[in-house]
């Protein structure tokens, strides 16, 4: 049977967001959010964190050791700003009726 970890907080990350990474041993890479993992608290982040994987060949692909990113905890991760191009928090605010995210830096909202 496999334990699932609670998350007890809302995760404000989302795929396709531009984030850095404050700390651990890829700290001031950058690069986009490619799936996250809710159940696990981690994102996979494109060219961050990449490890080796050895593939066994199928028809349709080669095999060989391949590059591939792996998760990293949510908590080493900030969402960059659009606007100033800096690390930021994020907020959450209703406009027009909707709840929409919100760099606290700049006060720019985030699509």
């Amino acid at each position: 049977m496999i334990k699932k970890k609670k998350v007890d907080f809302k995760i404000k990350l989302k795929k396709g967001d531009k984030v850095k990474v404050i700390s651990g041993a890829d700290k001031g890479k950058d690069g986009e959010v490619l799936k996250i993992l809710r159940n696990k608290n981690k994102a996979v982040i494109e060219n961050v964190n990449v490890r080796k994987k050895h593939t066994k060949a199928t028809n349709e692909d080669p095999g060989g050791i391949n590059d591939i990113s792996a998760p990293i905890d949510i908590s080493n991760l900030m969402l960059i700003d659009p606007k100033t191009g800096e690390p930021t928090r994020i907020g959450r605010k209703l406009v027009d009726g909707k709840l929409v995210r919100y760099a606290k830096k700049s006060g720019e909202i985030i699509s």
